[in-house]
């Protein structure tokens, strides 16, 4: 079993996060995490708003080929996943969205009716 961290050995995602919010203030806010399981990461997660995940990935010069695209849930969910270095870090973008099914995507656009 490994000695628990310190609040002190997360401190290179909660530096990234105070420079991303003094630099970055008026981008979208996304939900924010850091966890003991990965010490040296900054997860900026964007539910329902890929708008605000291509701001930010943009912003923070990610390249488009750099993200990752995944389906959850039965094909429901759209996942998309970029990481880049920040602040002696790792910032990582995800973005969820969901994926309307057939019928719904028709009664968008009027097919049918």
């Amino acid at each position: 079993m490994r000695a628990p961290l310190t609040l002190a050995s997360l401190g290179a995602p909660l530096t990234a996060l105070r420079k991303l919010a003094d630099e970055y203030g008026h981008l979208p806010a996304p939900s924010v995490s850091v966890s003991t399981l990965y010490p040296d990461t900054l997860v900026l997660t964007f539910y329902d708003d890929l708008a605000g995940f291509e701001t930010w990935r943009e912003a923070l010069a990610i390249p488009s080929r750099n993200v990752s695209h995944d389906v959850q849930s039965r094909g429901r969910t759209r996942v998309l996943e970029a990481k880049t270095g920040h602040a002696d870090g790792v910032v990582k973008l995800v973005g969820y969205a969901s994926i309307p099914t057939v019928e719904e995507a028709r009664s968008r656009v009027g097919v049918g009716s």
